[in-house]
Formats: structure tokens, sequence, C-alpha cells
């Protein structure tokens, strides 16, 4: 049992040229983590071939240069050359500030001055370690993404499996299809899925989305004209039907189709012939025809707006699109693959999501379903400045009420701050005047604190002592 336990404890290597420090470290921390120990650089870089370290805390003064850094900005550098997943928390004197934004700028996760204050280092550590899992998750699940992907769509959500198996059964045959969802969910997808499964996968996929013609346009554009059919008809055009020969026509928002033309396309499915306007003649046009609504057909039916003999004839085969709030775990899935194709896109050298924003895109409801979640992980991407994307780029509520993670130093101090803050009042069981003792202030500059972070005092037998 306690090998097992070593295994799930995240590898810290401890660098620093004091052996008194570092048995001090080892005190404090060997419960919570595998220690690595080294004095200097070249032991440091060992240990990070070998071991690959999740987690690194490093004095950036190590001989020969114990008054400068250049020695633990190269361990920064080289470090993460070798691993860019590692987390690196520099440790600096009060007065080196200059040292700790180059290592920060070099790649460095986090910093702490010295005296180190455990407590203080703890919360560092733990913070550094989840985002390290994180980022391992993220990685994990793109590298799982061939698995989870089925002819351009993702998912591993019951309901998408369901989906693909539909796409599978009915793909080789020549079954009409009435593929139904909320607008976003990816319904044309689903249409070119089946094109693809089909024997007709190496002749045109058409699309018409029926809501985007003028109604006074879309039978001219759906059947084709003559020459001379009407005013500015000056030259014979096929129809987007009959592009379609031989392949697949995908009538998209087939919903928005008027009365009067829903006579016409229903006279296509069951004779496969139509018309072009001003012709004489009739043309065989042999195509699958596929469709899409995120309206109630059956509704439209009942209020008059759809023929009911037109629904029969493409609902052969339904396929219900889930929307994205049924598809569970696919969110993240499906974010962090966006993440990662915006990210190339952009040239960004962003690392992932913070904890907040994975807990803000698992909370929203997306009511723009796929579509939504695309757009916002872009718009995301864009305006990113730190390492992370935060629930503020997403223009999402943080509904973990958590703070953002940092991605400045003054930030990062201010978060840092007010975990101690919380940490030294639970310690002190909510007396103010112990629990000022302990961080080194006074009273008043406790309260000042307190109202800041909007921290309240904790009840308590002792707390009489302060009225």
């Amino acid at each position: 049992m306690p090998e097992k336990l070593m295994t799930i404890r995240p590898a810290l290597l401890l660098v620093d040229d004091d052996a008194e420090i570092r048995d001090q470290m080892k005190w404090a921390l060997a419960s919570e983590y595998q220690l690595l120990e080294a004095s200097d650089r070249s032991t440091a870089l060992a240990h990070v071939r070998q071991a690959m370290p999740r987690l690194v805390l490093l004095d950036l003064g190590l001989p020969p240069d114990t008054d400068g850094a250049s020695e633990g900005l190269a361990i920064v550098q080289e470090t993460l050359a070798l691993n860019p997943m590692a987390k690196i928390i520099v440790v600096t004197g009060n007065s080196d500030r200059e040292k700790a934004v180059a290592a920060i700028e070099s790649g460095a996760y986090d910093f702490i001055e010295k005296p180190v204050q455990l407590d203080v280092l703890k919360i560092v550590l733990q913070r550094a370690a989840y985002l390290s899992n994180l980022e391992r998750e993220n990685r994990a699940l793109q590298e799982q993404n061939g698995q989870c992907e089925f002819e351009g769509m993702l998912g591993n959500s019951a309901r998408m499996e369901d989906v693909f198996r539909m796409i599978r059964r009915v793909g080789p045959s020549d079954v009409p299809v009435l593929i139904t969802g909320e607008s976003g969910t990816g319904k044309e997808l689903v249409a070119r899925a089946i094109h693809r499964q089909s024997a007709r996968k190496d002749q045109p996929f058409v699309t018409i989305n029926c809501s985007a013609i003028p109604e006074s346009l879309q039978e001219s554009e759906l059947f084709g004209y003559e020459k001379g059919a009407f005013t500015g008809a000056a030259q014979q055009r096929k129809g987007r039907i009959e592009s379609a020969q031989s392949g697949t026509l995908f009538l998209d928002e087939i919903g928005d189709v008027p009365l009067a033309l829903q006579v016409k396309l229903l006279r296509f499915l069951q004779e496969h012939t139509i018309q072009r306007l001003g012709a004489k003649g009739t043309l065989t046009v042999d195509a699958r025809i596929l469709a899409a609504t995120n309206v109630d057909l059956q509704q439209a039916i009942n209020e008059g707006r759809f023929r009911e003999d037109l629904y029969y004839r493409l609902c052969v085969v339904t396929i219900a699109m889930p929307a994205l709030r049924e598809r569970g775990s696919d969110v993240t899935l499906l974010a962090r693959t966006f993440f990662g194709k915006f990210a190339e896109e952009q040239k960004k050298p962003l690392k992932g999501f913070t904890p907040q924003a994975i807990e803000a895109v698992r909370a929203h409801s997306w009511p723009g379903n796929v579509r939504e979640l695309e757009n916002r992980i872009k718009r995301a991407v864009v305006m990113a400045e730190g390492k992370y994307v935060s629930p503020a780029n997403l223009e999402l509520k943080d509904s973990s009420s958590a703070e953002e993670e940092a991605s400045t130093l003054r930030a990062s101090r201010d978060s840092r701050e007010k975990d101690i803050v919380r940490l030294a009042m639970e310690k002190a069981e909510g007396n103010v005047s112990r629990a000022a003792a302990d961080l080194g202030i006074s009273r008043p500059t406790l309260y000042q604190l307190l109202g800041r972070y909007g921290l309240k005092k904790m009840k308590s037998e002792s707390q009489k002592e302060d009225a």
C-alpha cells in the first residue's frame, strides 16, 4: 500500500545549494510529494532528464553565481526545453524583483520570496500541481480525439454514440433521412457523414439552405430555368437539384420552405423528375435526399405550415441531434479541441484553460450549441493575454466564484495573499489578534485585508478576546 501511494504523489525537484534548507523542505513536503534534490545546475538537469518532475522549487542563486541568477535562469530555460509541462517556482530575496520577473518571462510558473513561509509554499505548490494535472488531462484528451472522432464529428457521450451508430446504418442505403435538432448542433455534419458513408461519396454533395434563399427566388434556384423564362433570364441555368445528379441533395432548414414550393418538392421526391422554369419537358434526377430542420414539423403540420405527405417522404429515417447541454463531458472535449485548433491558427503560446474556465464551460447552458462554443473559444484565444484562457476571455460567468488564475505578478500576489489570510484565520479559529500575530501584521491591517478580499471573520469562543 505505501508503494502505491508513492506512485500517485507528484514529483518535486528541490534545487538549493543550502543543505539545511533542503532538509527543512523535505521535512515539510515529503508526505505530499516525491522529492528529488540538487545543489547545482548539472545535478538538477540530470534529475529533469531522468524523472521529468512536474514541479520544481528553484533557488536562483546557485554556485558559481550565488549572488546572481544566471545559473537559476539557465535551469529554468533548459528544464522547460526538456519538459515544457514542468511548473517551476523560483525562490528570490526581497530585493530581487528583477530576477523574479526575468524568471517569469523565461517561463517559470510563479515566484516566492525569502524567508519562505511553508504555508504559503504549500498553497503555491498545490495550485501548480492542479494546473499540471489539467494540462496532462488536456494532452490526454487531444491524443484520444482520434478515438472520439467519427467523420469529422467529435463525441464520446452515449447520445453521440447513438448518432454515429445511426449514420453507419443508414449511410450505405439510399433512403431519405430527416435530421432534427436545435440550431448549431451540427446537422450538416451529420448529412455530410451520411454522404461519405454511402456509395455516392465520390459524387456531388449539394447543400441548399432553404431559409437563406428569398422566397421569390427559391423555385428558380432549386429547379433552374430556361433562357427567356422570365425577365432577366438571359441564359439557361441548372438548378441546385439538377446539380446533385448521382450524388446527395441536402435540404437544410426544410421547415422554412413555403407551401407552394413544397408541392413541387413532393413531386420530385415521388417521381425523381424536375421541370426547369420555362421548359416544356422534364428531366430525371437521381439524387439521394437528406433534409434538416430545427423546427417541430409535426406542430407545423398541425398549424397548416407544412405538408404531411412531404413530411413522411422526408422522414423515412430520422436522426435527432442532441443539444450540447445534453452531451455531458463532450463539452470539455470539444472546448479543448477547439482551443488547440485556434491556438495553433493564431500562433499563440497558450497552455490551456484555468480551472475556473473549465467550470464555467461545464456550467453554461450553451443555447447556441456547438456553434456558440466554437465561436467563444476562438474569441477567447484571440483575447487571452496570459498563459491560460479565463472565464472573462470566454465572456462566461465564473461559476466557481474563485479567483482567475493570475496572469501578472501583481494579480498573483493578491491571490496568494488572500489564501494566506484565509488560512491564518482558519488556524487561529477566527481569533483576529492571534491571526495578526501569526502573520506579523497589526490587527487594523488584518481587518483591512479581510475587507479587501471579502473574507468574513470566523466566529469562535476565542474571538471574545477581540471584543
